[in-house]
């Protein structure tokens, strides 16, 4: 919760608009193909990331449903991203890089999985002045702690899924 409030707010240190990711695999609020959901392979789709700050020391990848029934559902957390990082291919996480546990309980990515309807699923992408001292299966909320008053710059991509 805190990460999105970091993200979506614009406080004056938060460059806004410099950062960008994006997927090949589906448009900004477009339908998440199968493949990337519980509905198929459940890999994570290919993101292109551009436009990092130079001051960045690493970034930090979240995916997450607000729309879920019982409050924001988090699908991946990834932070120590190399800021250099312009490319995340499909159903990987670049080198260096670590997952905290999801909210299946798992580490790594949990692809979308509505239980009903069509839900929005929010890629967060924050460029940070620390790479944050957290090892593997980190929680959401030390994750949020720990990046707290670090955000540079921040880029959304939103993707819908529905249950078929």
């Amino acid at each position: 919760m805190l990460l999105a409030v970091l993200l979506l707010a614009a406080p004056d240190f938060v460059r806004a608009g410099t950062m960008r990711i994006r997927s090949p695999d589906f448009a900004n609020g477009g339908m998440i193909p199968a493949q990337f959901t519980c509905q198929g392979s459940d890999v994570s789709p290919e993101l292109e990331i551009s436009g990092v700050p130079a001051g960045a020391k690493s970034l930090a990848l979240v995916l997450e449903d607000p729309d879920a029934p019982s409050g924001t559902f988090t699908h991946w957390i990834v932070w120590n991203i190399p800021p250099g990082t312009t490319k995340i291919a499909s159903g990987t996480t670049p080198g260096g890089a670590v997952q905290g546990v999801n909210d299946f309980g798992n580490g790594g990515y949990g692809g979308p999985c509505p239980p009903a309807g069509t839900h929005r699923y929010f890629f967060r992408l924050a460029a940070l002045d620390i790479a944050p001292p957290l090892g593997p299966g980190e929680s959401r909320k030390n994750f949020d702690t720990a990046i707290y008053g670090h955000v540079l710059a921040r880029a959304v991509y939103m993707g819908r899924c529905s249950k078929r």
